[in-house]
């Protein structure tokens, strides 16, 4: 912490060890000591999640003297040994979070690994082939898990950590076809519903550095690929006022401007759109209404969108030219 009480967070992800080795990563664990006070790891710890990958890395992190906490990423399930993976990183002092929280110097952190589906009203729904409802059941209970780590938090400030991310803008600069497996909208929910000062995630190896959620917070892509290629002063780092100990801020409960990224913020035509996706239903409202829409709505919805005449269909047709 530094003289101000401000906490210095400094963030890696995707570090796929030992793709990158020891001489690779130990310039940035060497660094962060001096450069924050607490370091995150994203996910993507190691290359295929197998035991001896973990236990090389958890060597490598030994030499770091500042608090680690940790989530793992979809490379550390490859194996298929993710308990072990995490038994051996929490040997080794560092705090691997899934779905629970902890506090360090009065900031409470919150993790999850998080989960795919998109973002939006373009996210993939519970609805068809039961392979679909579970890859979305996935995705939902990763998002409850969120939530209730940081609503398990008392500490006026909150910070969240994730792979996948759980917003879009992050994700800029990746090819748009793959957005959907990098992250989902469903993770932001819990960060809008419990404010948070900062979020981070990995995944991303070359998305957009910083974002915002839909409520302002902070969110920050922590890919190894930025912080390797400068360990001394590219290793994502938050030093937000927020982060300071003491009294939380005063809510902000003026109006909020839209994202600078929403270049249409200001098109009538997508005032609409934006309404019914700030009204989007929450994880648990998923889960309530079966995470999916009924077959009744399905019809509903093509019902309304047939012409009832052949001159409905040409002026729809015209319209949409």
């Amino acid at each position: 912490m530094t003289t101000n009480g401000t906490v210095r967070i400094a963030a890696v992800g995707d570090l796929h060890y030992p793709r990158f080795p020891a001489a690779v990563v130990q310039p940035v664990f060497a660094h962060v000591g001096s450069r924050a006070d607490i370091l995150l790891l994203c996910g993507d710890l190691t290359d295929h999640g197998t035991e001896d990958e973990a236990k090389l890395l958890a060597r490598e992190l030994a030499t770091v003297k500042i608090p680690i906490v940790a989530v793992l990423g979809n490379h550390d399930y490859e194996a298929g040994k993710p308990e072990v993976v995490t038994a051996i990183f929490r040997e080794a002092g560092v705090h691997v979070l899934d779905g629970d929280s902890i506090e360090i110097d009065g900031v409470g952190f919150a993790g999850v690994k998080g989960f795919a589906g998109g973002f939006g009203e373009r996210a993939l729904q519970a609805w068809g082939e039961p392979s679909i409802k579970a890859f979305v059941h996935e995705a939902v209970g990763e998002a409850l898990k969120l939530e209730g780590a940081l609503a398990k938090l008392r500490t006026p400030l909150r910070v969240a950590v994730l792979h996948y991310s759980p917003i879009h803008v992050t994700l800029e600069g990746e090819p748009p076809e793959i957005y959907p497996f990098l992250g989902s909208s469903r993770l932001e929910e819990p960060l809008n519903r419990y404010p948070i000062a900062a979020a981070f995630h990995g995944h991303a190896h070359r998305g957009r550095l910083q974002g915002r959620t839909r409520d302002g917070a902070p969110v920050s892509a922590a890919s190894q690929a930025r912080a390797l290629a400068d360990p001394a002063t590219r290793l994502a780092a938050a030093a937000d006022p927020r982060l300071q100990r003491g009294p939380p801020p005063p809510p902000d409960h003026g109006p909020r401007t839209a994202p600078s990224v929403d270049r249409r913020a200001g098109d009538p035509r997508h005032r609409s759109r934006r309404v019914a996706r700030s009204a989007r239903p929450t994880p648990r409202d998923e889960i309530r209404r079966g995470c999916g829409r009924t077959r009744g709505r399905e019809r509903s919805s093509r019902n309304a969108n047939t012409p009832t005449t052949a001159k409905e269909g040409a002026t729809r047709a015209i319209d949409s030219d």
